[in-house]
């Protein structure tokens, strides 16, 4: 049948239907942080995935990442996360597994190594409490660079071990054994 009513109704009626919906909020957030990954290139794949971070002040907001780590991100001259960071970084802090794919100059080293020291969350003298296995020396000596960038005035000890030999000089015989 046919509805009649006054164009105040009509108003009102109008202005009912659209009240948003914890489900449609929901769906508008999501294809807000899908422009947002098909922008950036950001191809992601899983279940309950972490939204992707647009600026590094989030990580402190968000994830409460040590404000001297966030010092040296900006003195380093880090403005604006590349894509692979602002994925891999709360994917990571989340305490997700990743695997990951982008070019070379890509900010690889620092979206891991953000996540690491974050959760290491301060030095504690326990001997070696994270390991990073590099298939080069120089992507070791790569990683050992940003590593003690980032750290810097943490209290963190970076090293970076290339032969037993001399680790076994450097830490002691026993240091196989004991890490």
């Amino acid at each position: 049948g046919i509805k009649w009513m006054s164009s105040m109704e009509a108003k009102f009626e109008d202005a009912k239907d659209k009240k948003p919906t914890a489900e449609k909020l929901e769906r508008l957030r999501r294809e807000k942080i899908n422009r947002f990954r098909n922008q950036h290139r950001i191809n992601i794949q899983g279940t309950d995935l972490p939204d992707p971070i647009a600026t590094f002040d989030q990580l402190q907001k968000e994830y409460k990442v040590h404000p001297k780590i966030m010092e040296n991100i900006q003195a380093a001259g880090f403005h604006v996360p590349t894509p692979i960071q602002m994925q891999a970084i709360p994917t990571m802090l989340h305490g997700r597994e990743l695997l990951a794919s982008a070019p070379t100059g890509s900010g690889k080293t620092l979206a891991f190594c953000i996540p690491l020291l974050t959760h290491l969350k301060q030095p504690r003298n326990k001997g070696f409490r994270a390991l990073i296995i590099s298939p080069t020396r120089e992507l070791a000596s790569q990683t050992h660079r940003e590593l003690v960038k980032l750290a810097e005035g943490t209290g963190f000890r970076i090293h970076m071990i290339h032969k037993a030999a001399e680790a076994a000089k450097k830490f002691g015989p026993k240091s196989s054994k004991k890490f």
